[in-house]
């Protein structure tokens, strides 16, 4: 395959409601383009998962940020990623760090650094401020919102930049929508003892099965009416809570926006942990301020 040939079919989303910013740089990946083999031909992963080959990923890394127009080494950008374990963890970096940083969130105003988070039905969730020219970057699964780790990444902001949250700017990357994130009533009980709101956030469905449909007679029980039936499908709406999270925080409604596509219902264009059965690759979710040459 040529060397360029990737690079050209990469492809990457960005946010109309932060794309004008003129000293920001952000945007969002795909599985498009890329040098990697194991999740379909010419993939772009971008974690350095268990399944593809570090050479191959490093690749990856380089072509998204050149694409992206922040090319390693060229404009002396430093990319600064995190182990994530869905927490509410949120680090304040000012250059690159010898040590990999664990938690869920970074945040800067130094320019030159790239922040980004890695998904896979996760939400990847970015904060702009606006006046103080401050940047974040967050990972939020289901435990984090639970966590508020966009909340407290509000809060941190404001606590280290003096950011004030009607002048951020945020947006919500591709993520496992409500239409596919069926969980557990355990899921449900947890976020209903963190959130007056809760009841928004979920939709019960009810499940049906063919066969029980076909032959009744097979399913009947000792229990009234007599036929035992399906618990309803539960499912969470990861996008809105985490935009009300947004809002609690003094985020200005209109300020905020989220991409339309879910991963598990578009595993041809984004990586789906659930619609791949957990063997797929990460997209990354970046951002970062430019300096004077960038």
């Amino acid at each position: 395959m040529p060397k360029n040939l990737a690079k050209k079919r990469i492809s990457i989303l960005k946010s109309e409601n932060i794309t004008s910013i003129p000293w920001l740089i952000h945007g969002f990946s795909t599985r498009s383009g890329g040098f990697s083999r194991l999740y379909g031909a010419c993939t772009l992963n971008l974690g350095f998962t268990a399944q593809d080959s570090r050479a191959a990923v490093t690749r990856n890394r380089t072509a998204f940020l050149q694409q992206l127009g922040a090319a390693i080494g060229e404009k002396k950008w430093s990319l600064i990623t995190l182990r994530q374990i869905h927490s509410d963890l949120i680090h304040r970096v000012s250059e690159l760090s010898e040590q990999t940083l664990v938690g869920d969130g970074l945040i800067t105003r130094t320019p030159g650094i790239l922040l980004a988070v890695q998904t896979a039905d996760c939400l990847p969730v970015i904060l702009v401020d606006t006046k103080q020219k401050a940047v974040g970057v967050f990972h939020a699964g289901w435990r984090g919102t639970i966590k508020r780790i966009v909340e407290k990444g509000v809060g941190e902001m404001r606590r280290y930049f003096g950011t004030m949250p009607r002048n951020i700017k945020a947006t919500i990357g591709p993520g496992i929508h409500a239409c596919c994130y069926d969980v557990g009533a355990e899921v449900r009980q947890q976020f209903e003892s963190q959130f007056a709101y809760a009841d928004d956030l979920f939709q019960e469905v009810k499940e049906s099965d063919p066969v029980r449909e076909k032959y009744p007679l097979l399913f009947l029980t000792a229990r009234a009416p007599g036929h035992g039936e399906l618990p309803p499908k539960i499912f969470l709406d990861l996008v809105e809570a985490n935009r009300r999270q947004l809002i609690s925080a003094g985020v200005l409604r209109k300020n905020i926006s989220a991409s339309t596509l879910c991963t598990s219902c578009h595993p041809e264009l984004l990586f789906s942990y659930r619609a791949e059965k957990g063997i797929t690759g990460r997209m990354m979710g970046v951002t970062g301020i430019r300096g004077p040459s960038a």
